[in-house]
Protein backbone atom coordinates (compact mmCIF):
# COMPACT_ATOMS: atom_id res chain seq x y z
CA UNK A 1 0.00 0.00 0.00
CA UNK A 2 0.94 3.50 -1.10
CA UNK A 3 -0.67 7.09 -0.36
CA UNK A 4 0.75 9.97 -1.41
CA UNK A 5 -0.04 13.29 -0.82
CA UNK A 6 0.51 15.73 -3.91
CA UNK A 7 0.46 19.15 -2.03
CA UNK A 8 0.16 22.48 -4.73
CA UNK A 9 1.38 25.80 -2.23
CA UNK A 10 -0.39 28.43 -4.85
CA UNK A 11 -3.69 26.59 -4.33
CA UNK A 12 -2.43 25.10 -0.73
CA UNK A 13 -4.31 21.52 -1.95
CA UNK A 14 -4.04 18.03 -1.42
CA UNK A 15 -4.48 16.06 -3.91
CA UNK A 16 -3.71 11.92 -3.28
CA UNK A 17 -2.30 8.78 -5.09
CA UNK A 18 -3.18 5.87 -3.76
CA UNK A 19 -2.06 2.61 -4.65
CA UNK A 20 -2.41 -1.01 -3.48
CA UNK A 21 -1.09 -4.32 -6.38
CA UNK A 22 -1.67 -2.76 -9.32
CA UNK A 23 -5.07 -0.52 -8.63
CA UNK A 24 -4.79 3.28 -7.99
CA UNK A 25 -7.57 5.64 -7.06
CA UNK A 26 -6.57 9.26 -6.73
CA UNK A 27 -8.79 11.72 -4.63
CA UNK A 28 -9.42 15.18 -5.15
CA UNK A 29 -6.91 15.81 -8.37
CA UNK A 30 -5.84 18.61 -9.85
CA UNK A 31 -6.67 19.98 -13.99
CA UNK A 32 -3.85 18.57 -15.35
CA UNK A 33 -3.93 15.47 -14.92
CA UNK A 34 -0.69 14.27 -16.95
CA UNK A 35 1.77 13.34 -13.35
CA UNK A 36 -1.27 10.94 -12.11
CA UNK A 37 -1.32 9.06 -15.31
CA UNK A 38 2.33 8.86 -15.76
CA UNK A 39 3.06 7.84 -11.91
CA UNK A 40 0.58 4.90 -12.49
CA UNK A 41 2.04 3.92 -15.54
CA UNK A 42 5.57 3.89 -14.22
CA UNK A 43 4.21 1.56 -11.54
CA UNK A 44 2.46 -0.51 -13.85
CA UNK A 45 -0.53 0.19 -12.65
CA UNK A 46 -4.58 1.17 -13.80
CA UNK A 47 -6.25 4.25 -12.05
CA UNK A 48 -9.30 2.71 -11.04
CA UNK A 49 -10.93 5.51 -9.29
CA UNK A 50 -11.41 9.29 -8.98
CA UNK A 51 -13.18 9.73 -5.29
CA UNK A 52 -14.17 13.50 -5.35
CA UNK A 53 -14.82 14.76 -1.72
CA UNK A 54 -17.48 17.61 -2.80
CA UNK A 55 -18.14 20.04 -5.84
CA UNK A 56 -14.72 22.47 -5.18
CA UNK A 57 -14.91 25.93 -5.26
CA UNK A 58 -11.65 27.10 -4.96
CA UNK A 59 -10.00 24.98 -7.69
CA UNK A 60 -11.20 23.26 -11.17
CA UNK A 61 -10.64 19.39 -10.36
CA UNK A 62 -9.10 17.41 -12.76
CA UNK A 63 -11.80 14.17 -12.75
CA UNK A 64 -13.40 14.48 -15.82
CA UNK A 65 -10.30 14.39 -18.06
CA UNK A 66 -8.65 11.56 -16.06
CA UNK A 67 -12.35 9.70 -16.29
CA UNK A 68 -11.65 10.68 -19.94
CA UNK A 69 -8.42 9.54 -20.57
CA UNK A 70 -8.45 6.36 -18.05
CA UNK A 71 -11.85 5.08 -17.96
CA UNK A 72 -11.55 5.52 -14.30
CA UNK A 73 -15.12 6.02 -12.34
CA UNK A 74 -15.82 8.90 -11.14
CA UNK A 75 -17.00 8.71 -7.29
CA UNK A 76 -18.77 11.39 -5.65
CA UNK A 77 -21.14 11.13 -2.37
CA UNK A 78 -24.76 11.22 -1.80
CA UNK A 79 -26.47 14.14 -3.14
CA UNK A 80 -24.10 14.82 -5.48
CA UNK A 81 -26.08 15.66 -9.11
CA UNK A 82 -23.25 15.71 -12.28
CA UNK A 83 -23.90 17.27 -15.57
CA UNK A 84 -21.01 14.17 -16.53
CA UNK A 85 -21.27 10.24 -16.27
CA UNK A 86 -20.28 9.54 -12.45
CA UNK A 87 -21.31 7.11 -9.41
CA UNK A 88 -23.20 8.72 -6.69
CA UNK A 89 -22.20 6.50 -4.22
CA UNK A 90 -24.33 5.56 -0.46
CA UNK A 91 -23.44 6.10 2.65
CA UNK A 92 -21.23 3.77 3.71
CA UNK A 93 -20.79 1.93 0.26
CA UNK A 94 -17.32 0.58 -0.33
CA UNK A 95 -14.44 0.32 -2.89
CA UNK A 96 -11.84 -2.22 -3.44
CA UNK A 97 -8.71 -0.67 -4.98
CA UNK A 98 -5.82 -3.62 -4.64
CA UNK A 99 -6.26 -5.10 -0.65
CA UNK A 100 -7.70 -2.00 0.28
CA UNK A 101 -11.01 -1.20 1.00
CA UNK A 102 -12.08 2.63 0.77
CA UNK A 103 -15.48 3.61 2.59
CA UNK A 104 -17.70 6.19 1.82
CA UNK A 105 -18.87 8.84 4.94
CA UNK A 106 -21.33 11.21 4.27
CA UNK A 107 -20.50 14.35 5.72
CA UNK A 108 -22.73 17.53 4.63
CA UNK A 109 -21.85 20.81 6.24
CA UNK A 110 -19.47 22.04 4.41
CA UNK A 111 -21.81 21.13 1.39
CA UNK A 112 -24.46 18.68 0.84
CA UNK A 113 -22.91 16.14 -0.80
CA UNK A 114 -19.32 16.40 1.13
CA UNK A 115 -18.01 12.87 1.97
CA UNK A 116 -15.10 11.54 3.61
CA UNK A 117 -13.28 8.60 2.23
CA UNK A 118 -12.22 6.47 4.98
CA UNK A 119 -9.26 3.86 3.78
CA UNK A 120 -9.14 0.38 5.60
CA UNK A 121 -5.86 -1.87 5.03
CA UNK A 122 -5.96 -5.52 4.26
CA UNK A 123 -6.38 -6.76 7.30
CA UNK A 124 -9.27 -4.22 7.75
CA UNK A 125 -7.71 -2.28 9.94
CA UNK A 126 -9.55 1.76 9.64
CA UNK A 127 -5.61 3.67 8.66
CA UNK A 128 -6.61 6.83 6.42
CA UNK A 129 -9.58 9.27 6.28
CA UNK A 130 -9.55 11.67 2.59
CA UNK A 131 -11.45 14.47 4.58
CA UNK A 132 -11.96 16.94 1.88
CA UNK A 133 -13.48 20.23 3.11
CA UNK A 134 -14.80 18.25 6.36
CA UNK A 135 -12.37 18.60 7.97
CA UNK A 136 -8.73 20.17 8.08
CA UNK A 137 -5.55 20.14 10.11
CA UNK A 138 -6.55 22.71 12.79
CA UNK A 139 -9.91 23.61 11.40
CA UNK A 140 -12.84 22.93 9.84
CA UNK A 141 -14.96 23.68 6.15
CA UNK A 142 -16.38 27.29 5.72
CA UNK A 143 -20.69 26.56 5.97
CA UNK A 144 -21.08 29.59 4.38
CA UNK A 145 -20.54 28.42 0.37
CA UNK A 146 -23.12 26.22 -0.16
CA UNK A 147 -26.13 28.53 1.01
CA UNK A 148 -27.92 28.69 -2.29
CA UNK A 149 -27.38 25.36 -3.18
CA UNK A 150 -28.75 23.82 -0.38
CA UNK A 151 -31.02 26.27 0.32
CA UNK A 152 -30.15 26.50 4.01
CA UNK A 153 -28.71 29.48 6.05
CA UNK A 154 -24.34 29.16 7.24
CA UNK A 155 -25.87 28.41 10.57
CA UNK A 156 -28.01 25.58 9.25
CA UNK A 157 -25.19 23.89 7.10
CA UNK A 158 -23.10 24.42 10.57
CA UNK A 159 -25.49 23.17 12.22
CA UNK A 160 -25.26 19.55 9.70
CA UNK A 161 -21.13 19.95 9.99
CA UNK A 162 -21.32 19.81 13.89
CA UNK A 163 -23.19 16.47 13.28
CA UNK A 164 -21.47 14.91 10.43
CA UNK A 165 -17.94 15.52 12.45
CA UNK A 166 -19.68 13.64 16.16
CA UNK A 167 -21.25 10.97 14.31
CA UNK A 168 -19.23 9.91 11.53
CA UNK A 169 -15.84 11.84 12.59
CA UNK A 170 -14.93 11.84 15.85
CA UNK A 171 -15.62 7.97 15.91
CA UNK A 172 -12.89 6.69 14.05
CA UNK A 173 -9.73 5.30 15.80
CA UNK A 174 -7.33 7.84 17.01
CA UNK A 175 -4.47 6.55 15.10
CA UNK A 176 -6.07 7.35 11.76
CA UNK A 177 -4.16 9.61 9.96
CA UNK A 178 -6.42 12.38 8.27
CA UNK A 179 -5.55 14.13 4.91
CA UNK A 180 -7.54 16.93 4.03
CA UNK A 181 -8.29 18.59 0.97
CA UNK A 182 -6.19 22.39 2.26
CA UNK A 183 -3.72 23.46 4.69
CA UNK A 184 -2.93 27.39 5.70
CA UNK A 185 -3.62 29.47 2.55
CA UNK A 186 -6.71 28.21 1.44
CA UNK A 187 -9.99 30.64 1.77
CA UNK A 188 -11.92 27.15 2.43
CA UNK A 189 -11.18 27.95 6.34
CA UNK A 190 -9.87 30.79 8.59
CA UNK A 191 -7.84 28.67 10.97
CA UNK A 192 -5.90 26.53 8.93
CA UNK A 193 -2.21 24.98 10.33
CA UNK A 194 0.66 25.07 8.02
CA UNK A 195 0.83 20.87 8.52
CA UNK A 196 -0.85 19.00 6.14
CA UNK A 197 -1.66 15.58 8.00
CA UNK A 198 -2.18 14.85 11.57
CA UNK A 199 -3.69 12.19 13.29
CA UNK A 200 -7.84 12.26 14.30
CA UNK A 201 -5.97 11.93 18.01
CA UNK A 202 -4.23 15.03 17.75
CA UNK A 203 -6.79 16.64 15.80
CA UNK A 204 -9.40 15.94 19.20
CA UNK A 205 -6.97 17.73 20.97
CA UNK A 206 -6.34 20.61 19.49
CA UNK A 207 -8.24 21.36 16.58
CA UNK A 208 -10.87 24.06 18.35
CA UNK A 209 -13.86 22.51 16.24
CA UNK A 210 -13.37 19.41 18.11
CA UNK A 211 -13.19 19.98 21.29
CA UNK A 212 -15.32 17.02 23.63
CA UNK A 213 -17.68 19.36 25.42
CA UNK A 214 -18.40 21.85 22.84
CA UNK A 215 -22.26 22.54 22.15
CA UNK A 216 -23.81 22.69 18.85
CA UNK A 217 -24.70 26.55 19.16
CA UNK A 218 -21.16 26.97 20.49
CA UNK A 219 -19.93 25.05 17.26
CA UNK A 220 -22.55 27.31 15.32
CA UNK A 221 -20.63 30.43 16.73
CA UNK A 222 -17.60 29.81 16.10
CA UNK A 223 -17.64 27.85 13.10
CA UNK A 224 -19.67 31.27 11.39
CA UNK A 225 -17.49 33.95 13.51
CA UNK A 226 -15.35 36.21 10.98
CA UNK A 227 -16.18 34.53 7.77
CA UNK A 228 -15.17 37.00 4.83
CA UNK A 229 -16.89 37.07 1.71
CA UNK A 230 -15.69 34.38 -0.56
CA UNK A 231 -13.75 34.96 -3.74
CA UNK A 232 -16.32 36.02 -6.56
CA UNK A 233 -15.08 33.05 -8.43
CA UNK A 234 -15.85 30.04 -6.43
CA UNK A 235 -19.24 29.42 -7.78
CA UNK A 236 -17.96 30.01 -11.17
CA UNK A 237 -15.89 26.88 -9.91
CA UNK A 238 -18.33 24.67 -8.32
CA UNK A 239 -20.52 25.16 -11.73
CA UNK A 240 -17.55 23.94 -13.94
CA UNK A 241 -16.86 20.96 -11.15
CA UNK A 242 -20.47 19.96 -11.63
CA UNK A 243 -21.21 20.71 -14.80
CA UNK A 244 -18.19 20.05 -16.82
CA UNK A 245 -15.42 21.98 -18.43
CA UNK A 246 -13.18 21.88 -21.80
CA UNK A 247 -10.25 19.96 -21.67
CA UNK A 248 -7.25 20.98 -20.35
CA UNK A 249 -5.12 19.99 -23.75
CA UNK A 250 -6.84 22.20 -25.42
CA UNK A 251 -7.10 24.86 -22.93
CA UNK A 252 -3.09 24.83 -22.99
CA UNK A 253 -2.90 24.64 -26.59
CA UNK A 254 -5.14 27.64 -26.97
CA UNK A 255 -3.35 29.91 -24.10
CA UNK A 256 0.53 29.08 -25.27
CA UNK A 257 0.17 29.86 -29.03
CA UNK A 258 2.81 32.43 -29.83
CA UNK A 259 1.88 36.12 -30.86
CA UNK A 260 4.43 38.38 -32.38
CA UNK A 261 4.40 41.64 -31.09
CA UNK A 262 2.08 43.05 -33.78
CA UNK A 263 0.08 40.32 -33.54
CA UNK A 264 -0.25 40.90 -30.02
CA UNK A 265 -0.92 44.49 -30.31
CA UNK A 266 -4.02 43.33 -32.78
CA UNK A 267 -5.34 40.54 -30.62
CA UNK A 268 -5.51 43.03 -27.55
CA UNK A 269 -7.36 45.59 -29.55
CA UNK A 270 -9.75 43.33 -31.38
CA UNK A 271 -10.83 41.24 -28.66
CA UNK A 272 -10.50 43.24 -24.98
CA UNK A 273 -8.44 40.95 -23.83
CA UNK A 274 -6.84 41.70 -20.18
CA UNK A 275 -3.32 42.13 -20.84
CA UNK A 276 -1.73 39.51 -17.70
CA UNK A 277 2.05 40.13 -16.68
CA UNK A 278 3.11 37.66 -14.69
CA UNK A 279 6.59 38.76 -14.06
CA UNK A 280 8.37 39.81 -10.81
CA UNK A 281 7.17 43.50 -9.30
CA UNK A 282 10.43 45.24 -9.81
CA UNK A 283 10.97 43.83 -13.12
CA UNK A 284 7.29 44.87 -14.47
CA UNK A 285 7.78 48.30 -12.37
CA UNK A 286 10.55 49.00 -14.34
CA UNK A 287 9.11 48.54 -18.22
CA UNK A 288 5.68 46.96 -19.46
CA UNK A 289 3.28 46.69 -22.06
CA UNK A 290 0.66 49.81 -21.05
CA UNK A 291 -2.73 48.83 -19.74
CA UNK A 292 -1.29 45.56 -18.32
CA UNK A 293 -1.99 44.20 -15.21
CA UNK A 294 1.09 42.19 -13.13
CA UNK A 295 0.08 39.26 -10.80
CA UNK A 296 3.20 37.52 -10.43
CA UNK A 297 3.16 34.06 -10.88
CA UNK A 298 5.88 33.23 -8.12
CA UNK A 299 3.31 33.79 -5.36
CA UNK A 300 -0.50 33.47 -4.97
CA UNK A 301 -0.82 33.97 -8.37
CA UNK A 302 -4.26 31.63 -9.35
CA UNK A 303 -6.43 33.15 -5.75
CA UNK A 304 -5.36 36.29 -6.94
CA UNK A 305 -6.31 35.95 -10.11
CA UNK A 306 -9.39 34.18 -9.25
CA UNK A 307 -9.85 37.82 -6.81
CA UNK A 308 -9.99 40.34 -9.37
CA UNK A 309 -10.64 39.30 -12.61
CA UNK A 310 -13.96 38.79 -11.84
CA UNK A 311 -15.12 37.73 -15.34
CA UNK A 312 -13.77 33.85 -15.76
CA UNK A 313 -14.78 34.11 -19.57
CA UNK A 314 -12.59 37.11 -19.82
CA UNK A 315 -10.13 36.53 -22.82
CA UNK A 316 -6.57 36.90 -21.06
CA UNK A 317 -3.34 37.97 -23.38
CA UNK A 318 0.06 36.89 -21.28
CA UNK A 319 3.24 38.21 -20.95
CA UNK A 320 5.58 36.09 -19.13
CA UNK A 321 8.86 35.50 -18.30
CA UNK A 322 10.34 32.78 -21.48
CA UNK A 323 9.59 29.39 -20.33
CA UNK A 324 7.22 29.79 -18.26
CA UNK A 325 4.14 30.19 -20.42
CA UNK A 326 2.51 26.70 -19.72
CA UNK A 327 3.20 27.04 -16.42
CA UNK A 328 1.11 30.27 -16.31
CA UNK A 329 -1.66 29.08 -18.27
CA UNK A 330 -2.18 25.41 -16.60
CA UNK A 331 -1.99 27.72 -12.96
CA UNK A 332 -5.10 29.39 -14.73
CA UNK A 333 -6.77 26.89 -16.13
CA UNK A 334 -6.68 25.53 -12.45
CA UNK A 335 -9.23 28.25 -11.17
CA UNK A 336 -11.20 27.87 -14.38
CA UNK A 337 -9.40 30.74 -16.51
CA UNK A 338 -9.65 28.76 -19.18
CA UNK A 339 -9.43 31.54 -21.70
CA UNK A 340 -6.23 32.57 -22.17
CA UNK A 341 -5.89 33.43 -26.16
CA UNK A 342 -1.93 33.62 -26.64
CA UNK A 343 1.12 34.87 -24.86
CA UNK A 344 4.12 37.80 -26.29
CA UNK A 345 6.55 35.75 -27.95
CA UNK A 346 9.77 37.33 -27.19
CA UNK A 347 8.32 38.86 -24.10
CA UNK A 348 8.54 42.65 -23.25
CA UNK A 349 12.26 42.48 -25.04
CA UNK A 350 10.43 42.18 -28.15
CA UNK A 351 7.68 44.71 -27.88
CA UNK A 352 10.55 46.98 -26.87
CA UNK A 353 12.60 45.82 -30.13
CA UNK A 354 9.57 46.24 -32.45
CA UNK A 355 9.71 49.89 -31.29
CA UNK A 356 6.20 50.15 -29.19
CA UNK A 357 5.63 51.93 -26.61
CA UNK A 358 6.57 50.84 -22.75
CA UNK A 359 4.91 51.84 -19.57
CA UNK A 360 6.22 52.26 -15.97
CA UNK A 361 5.65 52.34 -12.53
CA UNK A 362 7.86 54.39 -10.04
CA UNK A 363 8.98 52.75 -7.22
CA UNK A 364 10.62 54.73 -3.90
CA UNK A 365 12.76 52.88 -1.12
CA UNK A 366 11.85 52.75 2.15
CA UNK A 367 14.44 55.53 3.01
CA UNK A 368 13.34 57.95 0.40
CA UNK A 369 9.80 57.67 1.98
CA UNK A 370 10.90 58.50 4.90
CA UNK A 371 13.09 61.29 4.25
CA UNK A 372 9.75 63.05 2.50
CA UNK A 373 7.96 62.18 5.59
CA UNK A 374 10.79 63.72 7.98
CA UNK A 375 10.51 67.01 5.79
CA UNK A 376 6.86 67.28 6.04
CA UNK A 377 6.07 66.86 2.66
CA UNK A 378 2.42 65.98 2.19
CA UNK A 379 2.46 62.51 2.03
CA UNK A 380 -0.52 60.11 1.60
CA UNK A 381 0.62 56.44 1.97
CA UNK A 382 -2.01 53.64 1.24
CA UNK A 383 -1.45 50.48 3.21
CA UNK A 384 -3.58 47.43 0.55
CA UNK A 385 -3.02 44.93 3.52
CA UNK A 386 -5.99 42.86 4.68
CA UNK A 387 -7.64 44.85 7.44
CA UNK A 388 -6.64 42.33 9.98
CA UNK A 389 -2.63 42.74 9.12
CA UNK A 390 -3.36 46.68 9.30
CA UNK A 391 -5.40 47.18 12.56
CA UNK A 392 -2.62 44.22 13.75
CA UNK A 393 -0.12 46.99 13.25
CA UNK A 394 0.15 50.19 10.94
CA UNK A 395 2.26 53.07 9.89
CA UNK A 396 0.52 55.90 11.46
CA UNK A 397 -1.59 58.00 9.06
CA UNK A 398 -1.62 55.34 6.66
CA UNK A 399 -5.13 54.92 4.74
CA UNK A 400 -6.05 51.24 4.32
CA UNK A 401 -8.03 49.88 0.96
CA UNK A 402 -6.98 46.34 1.26
CA UNK A 403 -6.19 44.57 -2.39
CA UNK A 404 -9.14 42.20 -2.04
CA UNK A 405 -12.12 45.05 -2.56
CA UNK A 406 -10.24 47.59 -5.36
CA UNK A 407 -13.06 46.43 -7.95
CA UNK A 408 -15.65 48.01 -5.87
CA UNK A 409 -13.70 50.67 -3.90
CA UNK A 410 -11.37 52.36 -6.39
CA UNK A 411 -13.44 55.14 -6.15
CA UNK A 412 -12.31 56.24 -3.02
CA UNK A 413 -9.15 57.47 -4.38
CA UNK A 414 -9.13 60.74 -5.77
CA UNK A 415 -7.08 60.20 -9.28
CA UNK A 416 -5.20 63.55 -8.99
CA UNK A 417 -3.41 62.70 -5.67
CA UNK A 418 0.05 61.32 -5.25
CA UNK A 419 -0.43 57.77 -3.22
CA UNK A 420 2.57 55.76 -1.55
CA UNK A 421 1.72 52.39 -2.00
CA UNK A 422 2.66 49.30 0.05
CA UNK A 423 1.70 45.82 1.36
CA UNK A 424 3.09 43.27 3.46
CA UNK A 425 6.24 42.47 0.75
CA UNK A 426 5.62 44.15 -2.42
CA UNK A 427 3.48 41.65 -4.17
CA UNK A 428 0.15 43.20 -3.85
CA UNK A 429 1.18 46.82 -3.87
CA UNK A 430 2.21 46.06 -7.67
CA UNK A 431 -1.08 44.27 -8.27
CA UNK A 432 -2.82 47.59 -7.09
CA UNK A 433 -0.93 49.85 -8.65
CA UNK A 434 -0.80 48.03 -11.78
CA UNK A 435 -4.48 47.71 -12.04
CA UNK A 436 -5.39 51.56 -11.13
CA UNK A 437 -2.31 52.58 -13.41
CA UNK A 438 -4.69 50.79 -15.92
CA UNK A 439 -7.53 52.49 -15.26
CA UNK A 440 -6.28 56.18 -15.25
CA UNK A 441 -4.54 56.69 -11.95
CA UNK A 442 -0.92 57.67 -12.83
CA UNK A 443 0.30 59.08 -9.25
CA UNK A 444 0.54 56.01 -7.79
CA UNK A 445 4.27 55.28 -5.93
CA UNK A 446 5.12 51.71 -5.31
CA UNK A 447 7.07 51.54 -1.75
CA UNK A 448 10.14 49.01 -2.20
CA UNK A 449 9.72 46.28 0.26
CA UNK A 450 6.77 46.72 1.79
CA UNK A 451 5.43 47.00 5.52
CA UNK A 452 8.46 44.53 7.07
CA UNK A 453 11.00 46.92 5.69
CA UNK A 454 9.74 49.90 6.75
CA UNK A 455 8.90 48.22 10.30
CA UNK A 456 12.37 47.43 10.13
CA UNK A 457 13.86 50.83 9.12
CA UNK A 458 13.07 51.76 12.51
CA UNK A 459 11.85 55.25 10.73
CA UNK A 460 8.17 55.14 10.90
CA UNK A 461 5.64 55.41 13.62
CA UNK A 462 3.44 52.66 14.24
CA UNK A 463 0.38 52.39 15.71
CA UNK A 464 -1.84 48.69 16.49
CA UNK A 465 -4.86 50.16 16.17
CA UNK A 466 -7.16 52.58 14.89
CA UNK A 467 -10.74 53.44 15.22
CA UNK A 468 -12.55 52.06 11.69
CA UNK A 469 -14.56 55.55 11.24
CA UNK A 470 -11.02 57.31 10.53
CA UNK A 471 -10.48 55.15 7.44
CA UNK A 472 -11.76 55.07 3.84
CA UNK A 473 -15.09 52.49 3.86
CA UNK A 474 -15.28 49.81 2.19
CA UNK A 475 -18.27 48.02 0.14
CA UNK A 476 -17.57 44.41 1.45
Amino acid sequence: MSIEQIYTGCLAQGAYYIQSENEVAIVDPLREVEPYIAKAKAAGATIKYVFETHFHADFVSGHIDLARETGAQIVYGPNAVTGFDAHIAKDNETFKVGKLTIKVLHTPGHTMESACYLLSDEFGKETALFSGDTLFIGDVGRPDLAQKASGLTQEGLAGLLFDSLRTRILTLPDDVIVYPAHGAGSACGKNMSKETTDTLGNQKKYNYALRPNMTRDEFITEVTRGLTAPPVYFPLNVKMNKEGYESFEKVLSQGTRPLSPEAFEVAANSTGAILLDTREAQVFAKAFVPNSINIGIDGSFAPWVGALIPDINQQILLITEEGREEEVVTRLARVGYDHAIGYLKGGIEAWVASGNETDSIVSLTVDELADKVSNHSPVKILDVRKATEYYAEHIVDAENLPLDDINSNMALLDKNETYYVHCAGGYRSMIFNSMLRARGFTKLVDVKGGFKVMKDSGRFNLSAYVCPSTMPQTNS
